[in-house]
């Protein structure tokens, strides 16, 4: 009589061209996961430590390595708490601004994902399909800030530079504003993630490959502190953006996409949708856009009286906050940042149980962790 035997295989760590540098303890039985111990910690970098020695405006380079696929937003969490603590004021023209980049950030960390986590279950066109336009996004994180990836854009009371007047990249009819190159780009995306919803919602393999794998209920979503797509695909309608609205964010219309089915195709679905509402926002934006200064004029090291805020966003992965102590100091007291990833992948060992390995991808990759955020 044949009898197998559970036996452990450790995946990882990763290289960090992958999800991120993550150790996973995989106890199998054949071809199917038992258990699943997650290992982080391969990426701390101390990161909260050096902001405690620099002084306000030195710790937004350092925030853009917290989640780099999405800098502006590790960018405007870590700003709103300083000026909410210090009661700075927003040039209005900046505010717009920061909403924009927040959005178009959004939108090409959703395309990042899309092209990465098709190209995972085996599809490769879609990958290409999604790059080709996150790719336009970083053009005009380019033109207006220098950087592609890590933007140090933000600054306390506005942004670092205003929009460019001229920009010419090679998907644009010749030089032509910021805000008309944008408004170019967010006309052609919809057509583009309706094509790439094609290529995949209707195909058999990626079905088979989502549909009711990887199953998170709302009960487990919310008990485990999960945000972001990853919650909203489990049914429950949650939004910084709504439940505590900052910025502008108030002022706009856009809905909050939800899916019940909780499932890695839910999470597929939820973060196209999500796509088509951010760009809905930001034309909103680029029409409210105020002329005037990008920035408040402030000395380069602000003093803070003594006191403690906590200011939150939604970032593309979720809810990420920033708590902030002044001792009345030119530098904060204590720097603490919260993070999506590490809430999402801790529901992971319970998403693996009784999956097969092959579908241990499939469900890692809906989760959308980026691992220097959770290590710091």
């Amino acid at each position: 009589m044949l009898k197998t035997e559970e036996f452990y295989v450790n995946m990882g760590p990763q290289h960090p061209s992958m999800h991120g540098v993550l150790r996973l303890v995989v106890k199998l039985d054949g071809e199917y996961i038992v258990d699943c111990e997650p290992v982080v910690g391969y990426l701390h970098r101390s990161i909260e430590k050096i902001a405690e020695g620099k002084h306000y405006g030195q710790v937004i380079p350092i925030t853009d390595r917290l989640d780099y696929v999405t800098s502006m937003s590790a960018n405007y969490v870590y700003v709103l708490a300083v000026e909410r603590l210090g009661d700075i004021v927003v040039a209005p023209r900046g505010d717009v601004i920061r909403v924009i980049m927040v959005e178009l950030n959004r939108i090409a960390s959703h395309l990042l994902w899309f092209g990465t986590n098709s190209l995972e279950l085996g599809a490769t066109t879609p990958f290409l399909y999604g790059f080709a336009e996150r790719e336009k996004v970083l053009d005009l994180f380019e033109a207006t800030c220098g950087q592609r990836l890590t933007y140090n854009y933000l600054r306390l009371g506005g942004v670092a530079y205003d929009l460019p007047k001229s920009v010419n990249f090679s998907w644009t009819d010749g030089p032509m504003s910021f805000e008309k190159a944008c408004s170019k780009f967010l006309t052609e995306l919809i057509p583009v993630v309706d094509m790439c919803e094609e290529l995949l919602s209707e195909n058999v393999i990626f079905l088979k490959r989502t549909q009711g794998v990887g199953v998170l209920t709302r009960e487990m979503a919310v008990a485990y502190g999960c945000s972001g797509p990853v919650l909203r695909a489990s049914g429950v309608q949650y939004d910084v953006r709504r439940a505590v609205p900052y910025s502008i964010y108030e002022d706009l219309e856009f809905d909050i996409p939800t899916r019940p089915e909780g499932d890695s195709w839910a999470r597929y679905r939820v973060r196209m949708e999500e796509i088509r509402q951010s760009v809905r926002i930001v034309k909103q934006c680029l029409e409210k856009l105020p002329r005037g200064r990008f920035k408040t004029v402030l000395p380069n090291r602000v003093w803070i009286e003594p006191g403690e805020v906590y200011s939150r966003i939604e970032n593309s992965r979720g809810d990420m906050g920033t708590y902030l102590v002044s001792d009345g100091s030119e530098k904060p007291w204590r720097c603490k940042f919260r993070t999506p990833s590490f809430s999402n992948l801790s529901v992971l060992p319970h998403l693996l149980k009784g999956a097969l390995v092959a579908d241990l991808i499939a469900i890692g990759a809906s989760l959308d962790f980026v691992l220097p955020e959770i290590d710091r």
